[in-house]
Order: C-alpha cells, then sequence, then structure tokens
C-alpha cells in the first residue's frame, strides 16, 4: 500500500492480520501513532512505515519479541523519544532504519546484542551521549549511519572493530580526537566510504590511509586537521569523491599531492577550499587529473 496519498491514522486493527509477514505503507500521508498490535503480529518479517507524518514515541510492544522480524522502516517521520531497548529483543533484526526523526537520548548498550544487524540508520535525530563500544558486537554490520545527531565524546574507531563494515556516516556531531589510528585499516579492512566532517577532528592525515585500498569516499571537510596532505592519498585508485575542504592542510611548494591524485582515475570530486596550501600548480596536473574527452567534450569531474 505504499505511494498511494493515503491520509489519517493507521487503525489498530491492522494487528489482527495475523498471517501477514510483510506491511509496507511507507510514502503515504499517515499522522498519528503506531499502533501497539502491529507487534502483535508473529509472522511479521518487515515493517515499513518510512516517509509519512507518524509521530508518538516506538512502542515498547517490541517487548514480547518478534522472533522473525528482519527488517524494520520507519525512517523520515516525526517520531520522537528514547528508543526503547526492548529492539534487542529482535534476535533475527537485519535492517534498522530510524533516520531523519526526533529521536533523543543515548543508544544503549543492549543495542549490541543485534548480532544480525546489518544495516543501521540512525542519522538525523537529536541522539546523545557516547557511541557505546557494545556497536562493536554487530559483527554483521556493513553500513553505519549516525551523522547529524548529538553524540558526543572521543572518536575512537577502535570500538568500530568490525571487519565487514563498508560504509560509515559519522558527520555533524559532537566528537573530538584524533583522525583514526594508524591501524584503522586492519580495523576496517572492506571500508569504502567514510564521512568524518564536522567532528572536531585534530592532528595529521597518516600516510597509512592508503592501506585502506577500497576507499572510494573519503569526507573529512571542516575539521582542524593539520600538516602536509600525503602524497600516498594516490594510491587509493579507486577513489570516486575526496573532501579535504576547510582545515589548515598544507602540502609543499609544488603541490605534490595533485600529482599523485592522477592515478585515482576513477576521482569525480575533489574539494581543497579553505586550506592554506600556497603552492604552484602542477604544470600537467589538470591535464593528467581530468579526462577532457574529444568525443563529450567536457571535464569528466569537479575541483573545489
Amino acid at each position: 500500500m505504499s505511494y498511494n496519498s493515503l491520509q489519517g491514522n493507521i487503525p489498530e486493527e491492522i494487528g489482527n492480520l495475523h498471517n501477514m509477514n510483510l506491511l509496507s505503507i511507507q510514502y503515504n500521508q499517515l499522522t498519528g501513532s503506531i499502533p501497539l498490535s502491529v507487534f502483535n503480529i508473529s509472522r511479521i518479517e518487515n515493517i515499513g512505515f518510512t516517509g509519512n507524518g507518524l509521530s508518538g514515541s516506538l512502542p515498547n510492544g517490541l517487548r514480547n519479541g518478534l522472533p522473525i522480524l528482519k527488517g524494520i522502516y520507519l525512517s523520515s517521520n516525526k517520531l520522537r523519544g528514547h528508543m526503547p531497548t526492548t529492539l534487542s529483543s529482535c534476535s533475527q533484526l537485519q535492517i534498522l532504519s530510524l533516520s531523519d526523526n526526533e529521536f533523543d537520548g543515548p543508544i544503549h548498550s543492549e543495542r549490541g546484542r543485534l548480532s544480525n544487524l546489518q544495516i543501521l540508520y540512525l542519522g538525523t535525530n537529536h541522539v546523545t551521549g557516547e557511541i557505546p563500544k557494545e556497536i562493536s558486537n554487530l559483527v554483521e554490520l556493513e553500513l553505519l549511519n549516525l551523522w547529524y545527531n548529538s553524540f558526543r565524546g572521543r572518536q575512537n574507531m577502535e570500538i568500530f572493530n568490525i571487519s565487514g563494515v563498508r560504509i560509515m556516516y559519522l558527520s555533524s556531531n559532537n566528537l573530538s580526537g584524533s583522525l583514526p589510528p594508524p591501524n584503522m585499516c586492519s580495523i576496517l579492512p572492506n571500508i569504502e566510504d567514510l564521512y568524518l566532517s564536522f567532528t572536531n577532528l585534530v592532528g595529521t592525515i597518516p600516510h597509512s590511509i592508503s592501506n585502506c585500498s577500497k576507499f572510494t569516499r573519503l569526507e573529512l571537510s571542516n575539521n582542524q586537521l593539520t600538516g602536509l596532505i600525503p602524497n600516498s592519498l594516490g594510491y587509493l585508485t579507486y577513489l570516486k569523491l575526496l573532501n579535504l575542504e576547510g582545515n589548515n592542510l598544507t602540502s609543499d611548494s609544488s603541490l605534490s599531492f595533485l600529482t599523485s591524485l592522477t592515478n585515482c582515475r576513477n576521482l569525480s570530486s575533489l574539494s581543497l577550499s579553505l586550506n592554506p596550501l600556497n603552492g604552484i600548480l602542477p604544470s600537467l596536473c589538470f591535464v593528467n587529473l581530468f579526462d577532457y574527452s574529444s568525443k563529450w567534450g567536457h571535464v569528466a569531474g569537479n575541483v573545489y
């Protein structure tokens, strides 16, 4: 029943559909709260209410446990309050999507019991506190989105010691500390996208970042990073986006890191604005860095 411009409340009687395993009423105009009866459907595997105007808190009916529930899709609503600890009783949950709501309070350590979780969306809420170290128990996790919240404390990549993580969004939080340690690429061997803008990071970009050979997007803008931009970024041959703007990064007088980036043949967006580079552009850098195609007649990329 998705994309049907449905209005009004979700009726309590929907819980009488005991044999239903999929409930998807996404992208409508539904309002009101989520009825507790939804969580009485013992055979339900996926619940999808994304893109409505639902309000109120997430029902505590999850305490009864939904033994085969695999997906909860509640993003882009007006849900508020703390996320109930009873979510941890959904032992088979693989996807938890709660982003773009008004949830607040901390992430409780019980969330670490969701050992089958693969995708966790909590971005664009008002979640506070520290990111719990128990998140490392989510051994199946591939995508983690915590951006645009109010997480605080020292940013410690050691707590994300999950070999399967490919995509991580931590931007726009009140974190602090230095960039990931030299062994980050052994902690996150499969990382592809890392977003750490507006997180108060200090320190330098380590040369060892080139060991994260699967990087496609690296977003470190608007922090307090210093030191030279390492030439070793040129070893990230799959890189598509590199954003280092709004820091205090420098380079040698020949801006040699730009020459090294000519090895990144997939690079389509490069942002270096608001850094004291103060160098001379390499003579053939822009000819080699971007693909001037006679067939299409345009520059395949963006530089800021």
